[in-house]
């Protein structure tokens, strides 16, 4: 029984975080799109904000989420006993 109750809780936190990075994707995909030329308006570093975002800014933000999970990813599995034992941080 308590195996079970540790199982399900490492899963919630998992499916928590990924639901938390899959709206950050959502919101710099198609929300930031959506407003592009709003934020035209605004420039980052001499380009329109939309501009920038769609050419620069969304990959970036894209290899940090990807980071932010491999690396929260690994502190989960540590915690609750899953890691492979190997340690890249």
């Amino acid at each position: 029984m308590k195996l079970e109750r540790k199982h399900r809780d490492y899963w919630r936190r998992n499916l928590r975080l990924t639901a938390v990075l899959l709206t950050v994707w959502f919101l710099v995909s198609f929300v930031v799109s959506y407003f592009a030329r709003d934020l035209a308006a605004f420039s980052f570093l001499g380009l329109p904000l939309g501009f920038y975002m769609g050419a620069q800014g969304a990959p970036v933000i894209y290899l940090l989420i990807i980071w932010w999970y491999a690396r929260q990813m690994n502190q989960l599995d540590r915690e609750y006993g899953v890691d492979d034992g190997e340690s890249d941080d």
